[in-house]
């Protein structure tokens, strides 16, 4: 990343400290490539949740006390003792699995990201190490270098690396909720990605990452962990895909003022900016609201009131049925027999005004029948 670019993102955060990536949010970024204002406010590790607080609409997600301190339980549960049921449960399900080999956690909090991700590399690199716990990776993201800190254990097999995501929710029956196992085989994808870019920046052989990932879970309602292999072989491609579609930083940041900011002010004893203000500066940046960003980006709710009214608000199935226009008031008109004022959108209209009659038709018939 350049100079000119990362102080138009420092400028762009403002004094507080960046937030980190993590596999959520750049799967979020990939399932909405189109959104500039993520794209911008990610890459400058804008903190979104106190943005959002500011603007006064918080987000309205996110795990429950209870949810984390289930999660850290269970982890330390399946880290004990040396990985002690996690080399258990990889050997029953990975036959040839090397996990009586050596482990490392990677986690050095007092390291920076260039030290740490230096170690990273020499640690994956090699085929020493059976187990790498809390690597930190590297992924190139709308022409930037991220770092990702994931929680979670590398190994190999039969010299291949394994992605393994520790997860809280529980498998009841053999069977987990199927939401939650999508999302998680997203965010493995998300770090079989970055131990690839990590692997080919020391010269190793990337494809030495496995596509198949191992999920641990609590089995039923207690503690007791059990573990599937998913095929993440769909999600990395997409994720792929999705990657290289994000516009690059420098492209969004030069179509910006020179003095734009969403930083909050306050700091120093300086005044506070007016919530007005930052959200004035945040309507500079182009949002793609969906639906599906409500459990996605803690910004989803100030998008959504920004698009009250606009059929993209709807869903984009929704638009897609409604021809395109992009107003609701718009299509009610159309529906109504009103002429459309954009040429373009006339067979739309037609087609609205057929599905109004059809359905007042329909309803007439109804009354007709319950009398």
């Amino acid at each position: 990343m350049t100079d000119t670019v990362a102080a138009a993102l420092a400028r762009v955060r403002g004094p507080a400290a960046p937030v980190r990536h993590n596999a959520r949010t750049i799967a979020a970024l990939t399932g909405n490539p189109d959104c500039r204002r993520r794209a911008v406010l990610d890459a400058a590790g804008v903190d979104k949740t106190a943005l959002a607080q500011y603007v006064g609409h918080p987000a309205r997600y996110g795990q429950s006390p209870f949810a984390i301190i289930r999660g850290h339980a269970f982890e330390a549960r399946v880290k004990a003792d040396g990985y002690a049921a996690l080399r258990a449960l990889v050997a029953a399900k990975l036959p040839g699995a090397d996990v009586a080999g050596p482990a490392v956690d990677l986690g050095d909090g007092g390291a920076d990201n260039a030290a740490r991700y230096a170690r990273t590399r020499a640690v994956l690199g090699g085929d020493e190490v059976a187990l790498a716990d809390h690597p930190l990776l590297r992924l190139s993201v709308a022409g930037q270098h991220v770092y990702l800190e994931p929680d979670l254990v590398a190994c190999r097999v039969a010299g291949r690396l394994h992605v393994v995501e520790v997860k809280s929710f529980p498998v009841l029956d053999g069977r987990a909720d199927p939401a939650k196992v999508a999302a998680a085989a997203v965010q493995a994808a998300v770090y079989v990605l970055g131990l690839r870019e990590l692997r080919a920046a020391g010269g190793a052989d990337p494809d030495a990452v496995a596509t198949d990932a191992l999920l641990v879970c609590p089995r039923d309602f207690g503690h007791e962990p059990t573990v599937a292999v998913l095929d993440l072989r769909r999600q990395v491609a997409v994720l792929r895909r999705q990657l290289r579609r994000l516009a690059r930083v420098a492209d969004l940041l030069a179509d910006l003022p020179a003095d734009f900011t969403v930083d909050l002010g306050g700091e120093g004893g300086a005044p506070a900016r007016p919530p007005g203000a930052v959200a004035a500066a945040l309507a500079r940046l182009a949002a793609r609201y969906t639906p599906d960003c409500l459990a996605a980006c803690e910004l989803a709710y100030h998008c959504r009131a920004e698009a009250a009214g606009s059929t993209a608000a709807l869903g984009p199935a929704v638009r897609e049925e409604l021809g395109g226009v992009p107003d609701v008031a718009a299509v009610l008109a159309y529906a109504d027999g009103a002429p459309p004022a954009d040429p373009t959108q006339a067979e739309a209209a037609a087609v609205l005004r057929r599905a109004a009659r059809l359905r007042a038709e329909a309803l007439a018939g109804a009354a007709v029948w319950e009398c």
